[in-house]
Parts: C-alpha cells; structure tokens; sequence
C-alpha cells in the first residue's frame, strides 16, 4: 500500500520550539512535580539538575546528528548510521516507539487527575475520549497539529510565568528551610538525588522527538539544531524556578498528596480557585500527549518506509499529508496502555527505555565520528562529549536496574 505521496515542509523555527516546548514542559512540570516531591523531597531540584545535565549532554548529540541525518526515523536512522546493523536499528526504532507511546499514556493518566479537578468524570471515559481527540487532530494534518500545539504551548508556558509571578514570595524561606536544598555528600543523600534524576529526566524528554518531524521543517539543518538546543535551554530554567519556588512553599510531603501540585500551589498564594490553572495544565498535558503520539507515528513511518516495518505503515494519505495508519495504530496503543497503567510507573517506564535510546545514539555518533568527523554547515562537538554522554546515560540505566533488584 505505498504511495508517492511525501510530507511537506511546513514548519518553521519558532514553530519547532513551540513544538519542542509542548512535548517537555506538559510532560514534566504539570505531571509530575507532585510525584518527585514525594521522591527526592527538598533535594527535587538538584534532581532536576542532574536531570538537566544528562539532557543536556544528549541532546547535543541530537542537534549534530538531526544536521548530519536531516531525515525521519531520528534514533533509528542515526543508530543505523553508527553501527550498520538492521536489528540493532529495528529494536532501538520500537523503543523509541514504545517509550513515546508509554510516555503519551503517562500523560493522559496525569490529564484524569487535573480534569477531576474541574468536573467529575470516570476516569476511563475521559481517557477514551482524550486519546480520540488527539488521535483525529494527529491525523488531520502536521500543520494544524503543531499550529494547536504552539497555541497550546504559548498558555502553559504562559501559566508557569504566571505561577512563578504569584509564588516569588516563597523566597522569603530560602533563610529558614535553604539549607535543606543543598545536598549533603553522603549515600542516603545521593541516593535520593539519583532516583529524583531518574524521574525528574522524563521531564526533559521531547527534544528527541523534534527530530522524527526533521522531514517537515524547513532549512532543517540550521533551524533543527538551534531548535533542540533553545527548547532545553528555556525547559531547563522554567523547571528549576517551578520547583524551587514549590517545595519552599509547601512542604514536599503534602505537595506529594496532590493530584493537580500546581493548582494547589496557585491556590495557596492567591487564596483564589485554581480552576484556571487546571484548566491550563489539562491543555498542557494533553498537548505533550498529541505531540508524542505525532513523533511515534513518524517513527513507525520512517521504519516503514525503509522497509523494516510492514509497507502499510508507512501509507501517507494524499489529502492529510500524514502516515494515516500509523498513527491510528499509535492512538488506539496509548488509550490502551493509558486505562492499564499508572502515572509514576509509566513515567519511569519511559525514562527507563530512553536512556537505553540515548546511550545508543550517543555512542552512535561517537562511532560515526571517527571515520566523518566534520560535515561543512553542520554544527561539530568533539568527540568526547558524545563518549561523555553515552557514559552518562549508560550509567543511569545501570543505576536504574541495580535500584529495582537491590
């Protein structure tokens, strides 16, 4: 069932870091600033850091890499460069599927909590509902998507402001409660950042999935890089200012007990209804989930297409200009992995599975490097910080398995 028919070239600079935006900022601090208070306590920012520097270092990989390969598939394409091997590609393409797909579902989990917020809904139905929405907006088309998504985008990051605006005078307990901020250099301590880290990076996870939409954008080679590397810059500071201002201004443990942490917070420095922060941080979540929904059919595409995946997948329809198939398979796998999972869980499931991803692509590049190591217009990081990220990465994952078997 394959078709001549090719994406189109839509999306511009401002766009892709709107459309970056709304896959980090939706996924991390509206879902899941209750739950890493729970986890790390008041030591939750230095978790973001960390999280921000392993980040930070990939995606430096991805900006050289998205410029090398501008071209659907992202991580399987550039894993496929690195090490020429189709299995190794096949299975690095399905994590990255699966982990956008868990990752979606993880997010339509966190929506149930703000919507009940406003109005009482079972919670499947909402999920149902949700995933149906997103799935039709997905299919309608690249540019009215992400033309929804940077709407979406500029109220959420709007809403942070605005929640950072109104919390400010929590730092008037920096004097009283900041030196339970600085963490102490001993086990119990690192132990507690380093599993923070782990949570608190699926908060930063999104600017991956710029790259699987590097078909679409236009001058890919110039605004594709730029983009990822603005997208982490801005997430990385709104993040830590949000948590920061948050556990000074209620205890970690009590922020853990909440299903909507923002509203609560908006609530506690207003004295007003928070209705319109949850309303704010229900379009936030969702826009994180239709944009990976997007980024998992592109990757389904690209594998279609280079015929590791069926031809029918990779089926673009002549009107919509999108991989119809596919993302109806995505859709139908997020509402089913969203009513069967929880928020939390999910959310390290991703975490888990792109840091697999990421030492892969790291080590990819650093591999590619070593027989091309400079391409003319192209953004060139010396090799050992791609060997620098992969280390990183790698030993998170072994941190990761070591924590759930001790």
């Amino acid at each position: 069932m394959d078709n001549n028919t090719t994406l189109k070239r839509t999306l511009s600079l401002p766009q892709m870091v709107l459309y970056g935006l709304g896959t980090t900022v939706g996924a991390g601090i509206y879902a899941l600033i209750g739950e890493l208070a729970g986890i790390s306590g008041y030591l939750a920012p230095t978790s973001f850091l960390f999280a921000a520097i392993l980040a930070g270092l990939t995606a430096l990989s991805f900006a050289e890499l998205s410029c090398r390969y501008p071209r659907a598939a992202g991580a399987a394409l550039y894993t496929q460069q690195g090490f020429h091997s189709h299995h190794l590609t096949l299975i690095i393409g399905l994590l990255v599927i699966l982990a956008g797909l868990v990752s979606s579902a993880a997010l339509i989990n966190a929506f149930s909590g703000y919507l009940n917020q406003l109005i009482a809904i079972n919670n499947s139905s909402s999920i149902i509902l949700v995933t149906l929405l997103l799935t039709s907006i997905a299919v309608y088309g690249i540019a009215q998507s992400v033309f929804l998504a940077s709407l979406i985008t500029l109220i959420e990051v709007g809403g942070l402001i605005w929640i950072i605006f109104i919390s400010q005078g929590a730092i008037a307990q920096l004097p009283e409660i900041g030196a339970l901020l600085i963490p102490e250099f001993n086990l119990t301590s690192l132990s507690i950042i380093f599993t923070g880290t782990l949570m608190a990076f699926y908060a930063f996870i999104g600017f991956e999935d710029m790259v699987d939409v590097a078909e679409e954008v236009q001058d890919v080679k110039r605004n594709l890089p730029l983009a990822i590397l603005i997208t982490l810059g801005i997430t990385t500071i709104l993040y830590m200012l949000i948590m920061t201002l948050a556990v000074l201004s209620i205890p970690p443990q009590e922020l853990a007990q909440s299903s909507a942490p923002l509203a609560t917070l908006f609530t506690l420095h207003t004295g007003k209804s928070a209705e319109i922060i949850s309303l704010i941080s229900i379009l936030a979540i969702i826009n994180g989930s239709l944009i990976q929904i997007i980024m998992a059919s592109r990757v389904i595409y690209g594998l279609s297409y280079r015929h590791q995946l069926p031809a029918l997948l990779s089926y673009i329809h002549p009107k919509t200009q999108t991989p119809i198939i596919a993302t109806l398979l995505a859709g139908l796998t997020v509402m089913t992995l969203a009513l069967i999972g929880h928020l939390s869980t999910l959310a390290e499931i991703t975490s888990f599975l792109m840091l697999i991803v990421f030492s892969i692509v790291n080590l990819a590049l650093w591999r590619i490097k070593q027989t091309e190591p400079i391409i003319e217009g192209c953004i060139s990081l010396p090799r050992y910080v791609a060997l620098l990220a992969f280390i990183s990465s790698t030993s998170f994952v072994i941190i990761s398995i070591y924590s759930r078997l001790a």
